[in-house]
């Protein structure tokens, strides 16, 4: 068995609209690969019953988090709903040195955010519903939401959509086996980049010399 190539490890954004299913396929790809984790938000809104500081989230008071927006220390930040949100840089960086991925569930919002900090590392797949039909669907099956919030979540998913273009990859999500298998695919190529495995000159040279 061949030696192991030191690589950089790679953030990976999945963005959808709400109910297109980017949350169920970060949960399958969390679960079938050990050398990705999910990126854990530091926020200001209190723990709901389960949450695990460090695991959910990093909870944090405001002036706190304030003081971290001060000091750069952010990849991206946001305001929802009155409570402040954001990913801290220095765990994604670390994580990426030792040669680990690190998976963001985010918006295009945060996505453009984090590619102006994360230049070459970053690694944007936008997921698609199949239909316009199939995400109403979804939304009314997965809460009994009035129908204001159902038509304002449709028409939040209009504008979300809009930004597919700002992706490298997008997926249609008529199936969710093929696309798990297209995310992973995607990612194995990405990490098998030339310019992402860092201890490649090193390996070549051994093998020119015949070590």
């Amino acid at each position: 068995m061949g030696e192991s190539i030191h690589r950089r490890g790679l953030m990976l954004v999945l963005s959808s609209p709400s109910g297109a299913g980017k949350t169920t396929l970060s949960r399958l790809l969390l679960d079938a690969d050990p050398n990705i984790s999910l990126s854990v938000s530091a926020t200001t809104r209190p723990p709901r019953p389960g949450e695990v500081d460090g695991k959910d989230y990093s909870f944090v008071d405001r002036p706190t988090f304030d003081r971290m927006v001060e000091e750069d220390a952010f990849l991206e930040h946001a305001v929802v709903f009155d409570n402040c949100y954001g990913t801290p840089a220095a765990p994604v960086f670390e994580a990426l040195d030792a040669g680990r991925d690190v998976l963001f569930d985010i918006d295009w919002q945060g996505t453009q955010q984090l590619a102006d900090k994360a230049g070459d590392d970053l690694v944007r797949v936008f997921v698609l519903p199949p239909s316009v039909e199939a995400l109403e669907q979804r939304l009314r099956k997965r809460a009994q939401d009035p129908e204001d919030v159902v038509r304002g979540r449709m028409a939040k998913a209009s504008e979300e959509m809009s930004h597919f273009s700002e992706y490298e990859y997008v997926i249609v999500n008529d199936d969710l086996d093929k696309s798990h298998r297209q995310i992973v695919s995607i990612l194995e190529a990405e990490r098998t980049k030339r310019t992402r495995q860092t201890g490649l000159v090193e390996f070549v040279n051994r093998l020119r010399e015949g070590r």
